[in-house]
């Protein structure tokens, strides 16, 4: 039970339901830019290739993002991969056909992660970059990087930032403010999870064992000793209180989450680098 005496499992449900994100605790003033089911994945990696300087160079368009060679890349929405082996100039390219009809494309990846067929939720890890000069799949790539595009279902290559209306990540969590955990709260704790303790499921606000298990990964570094089941416990919470304790929260340690403890965590979660 919560501080409220409110179950915990009643605190953490979301829904998606036909491609919308709802959630307990997320209201109107959380709406997001992009499309419903898609956001930006690349907001923290500079951009080093608009898509103009693609249309200049005789390119169909394009958007590239400086990356190490390696970099996890996400699904900015959901769908069925696809990969395509030395595409050409592309190098090894993965698909994703959206359920809308659009199709995301990575390019000059240096390794595929899913099989073809495979469907993946938003934020569901597809490949890993590349783009080495010279290197397996960089295609006519000269230096680590991703290209990203996306094609509409007429066939004609688009901006991707176009789609995402401004190229916006994930909204802030209003948990800051009401105190309650709700699906925007945990996409932007599966997006920290995914960037910094190899959370490799979908950002989909809906937290499972391999979103508790990243958890207990994370609080190692706030005390937390106990096994790494997925099954997040008092222990468990009590490390998130000990990191909720460094954004404001005041309250005590004692493993039962309440509003405070949750505002602490969702200060954290609302720095820019989770969007």
């Amino acid at each position: 039970m919560t501080n409220d005496g409110i179950s915990r499992r009643v605190l953490l449900h979301g829904t998606v339901a036909a491609g919308v994100v709802t959630a307990v605790g997320v209201g109107a003033g959380s709406a997001v830019a992009a499309p419903a089911g898609f956001y930006h994945p690349f907001t923290a990696y500079r951009i080093t290739g608009t898509w103009q300087e693609h249309l200049d160079r005789g390119s169909l368009g394009g958007i590239d993002y400086g990356m190490s060679v390696g970099t996890r890349l996400p699904a900015a929405g959901g769908g069925v991969v696809t990969n395509i082996p030395y595409n050409g100039t592309g190098g090894h390219t993965v698909t994703i056909q959206h359920d809308n009809g659009y199709r995301t494309q990575y390019l000059h990846l240096s390794q595929f992660l899913l099989a073809n067929g495979t469907r993946v939720g938003m934020g569901g890890v597809v490949g890993l970059s590349g783009g080495a000069a010279g290197a397996p799949g960089s295609g006519s790539s000269t230096g680590p990087h991703l290209h990203w595009h996306m094609i509409d279902p007429s066939g004609t290559r688009i901006n991707p930032l176009t789609f995402l209306g401004g190229g916006t990540g994930l909204p802030k969590t209003t948990t800051e403010q009401d105190g309650i955990p709700g699906q925007i709260m945990w996409m932007r704790a599966q997006n920290w999870l995914r960037i910094e303790q190899g959370y490799t499921g979908p950002i989909d606000g809906v937290p499972g064992a391999n979103t508790y298990s990243a958890l207990q990964r994370a609080m190692r570094a706030y005390g937390y000793t106990g096994p790494i089941d997925g099954v997040p416990g008092a222990n468990t919470w009590a490390a998130v209180q000990r990191l909720a304790a460094r954004w404001g929260y005041t309250g005590p340690i004692d493993g039962v989450m309440g509003p405070n403890s949750w505002r602490g965590f969702a200060r954290f979660l609302n720095q820019d680098k989770y969007d």
